[in-house]
């Protein structure tokens, strides 16, 4: 049974115009529920990441920054959100919400954070819609636990997990892979364990025959035991920042892809949601929906 992360502080009030769409945060879970692809019982409500869980990753320095609202009106431009409390205790609560979920996955094979995938976050500093890095926490939980011993980090968001990949650049227990576009942001590219940089409009036979090839090879050569997906939906042809040429069809081909090699090779995996930004609102709520519909496909 799928278990999903989600508190109603994930939708953080925004600025008229703003151009994160949050909404979509209210928007998942009801149409999950309508659409009966889970029920009401199968939502967790995060509490906040611990301290000692989040400096395993995040400089003390930074994070306190971001508890004292101390950031300087440079670093609050580069991560894109107005800086208060509340913001703060939202991403904490995703962070953590991504914690659960790897420990969940690993009771029932999947479980899904309805925010996260907030990779472009640094220990040391934030960007691009991202404050702490919610996968890069969890994993450094499990392995601190000693949970599991090689995790498997796939990245599908159109933009590269630039924080990821330098975060765990000298982790030997991780793996980072990130398939992403190579003309988008981030203009300065961090090097993963393994990068497909994207050309602009690739349609979804070619992009499926990448992935399923880069999949293959890695759990031959890296033999995970533990996946963390981010399933960002701005690869999308829709998207206003993606420039990839993606149907709705093969973005639910992609997840499928991804959940049925996880379950081949029996291993768990969390979901982040990762970006979207398509014109309309609902290409990106129906994109995300079809995530959990894939997932419940295969893990239910």
């Amino acid at each position: 049974m799928l278990t999903v992360a989600w508190r109603s502080e994930y939708i953080q009030p925004l600025p008229d115009g703003h151009r994160f769409p949050m909404l979509k945060y209210e928007l998942i879970p009801e149409q999950l529920i309508r659409e009966s692809i889970i029920r009401e019982s199968q939502i967790f409500k995060p509490e906040p990441a611990k301290r000692i869980d989040i400096t395993a990753v995040h400089s003390e320095e930074y994070l306190t920054k971001l508890e004292t609202l101390a950031l300087s009106r440079s670093e609050e431009r580069k991560i894109g959100f107005p800086h208060d409390e509340r913001l703060v205790f939202r991403e904490k609560c995703i962070v953590n919400g991504s914690i659960y979920n790897a420990l969940y996955a690993i009771e029932n094979g999947c479980s899904i954070n309805v925010a996260g995938g907030t990779h472009h976050a640094y220990s040391d500093r934030g960007e691009g819609f991202c404050l702490l890095n919610d996968i890069a926490v969890a994993t450094s939980y499990l392995l601190r636990h000693r949970l599991r011993e090689r995790v498997l980090i796939v990245d599908l968001d159109v933009h590269q997990g630039n924080g990821t990949a330098a975060i765990f650049k000298n982790e030997p227990g991780v793996f980072t892979f990130s398939m992403h576009g190579a003309n988008n942001y981030p203009l300065h590219k961090e090097q993963s364990d393994l990068d497909v940089p994207l050309p602009d409009g690739i349609t979804d036979e070619p992009y499926l025959k990448l992935l399923e090839r880069h999949l293959n090879e890695i759990a031959e050569r890296f033999q995970p035991d533990f996946v963390f997906y981010q399933s960002g939906v701005d690869i999308l042809h829709t998207d206003k920042l993606g420039r990839l040429s993606i149907s709705a069809h093969g973005c639910a081909l992609r997840d499928r892809l991804v959940f049925r090699f996880c379950k081949i090779h029996r291993l768990p995996v969390a979901v982040s949601m990762g970006g979207g930004y398509s014109q309309r609102l609902s290409d990106i709520v129906n994109a995300h929906v079809s995530t959990y519909r894939e997932a419940a496909s295969i893990f239910d």
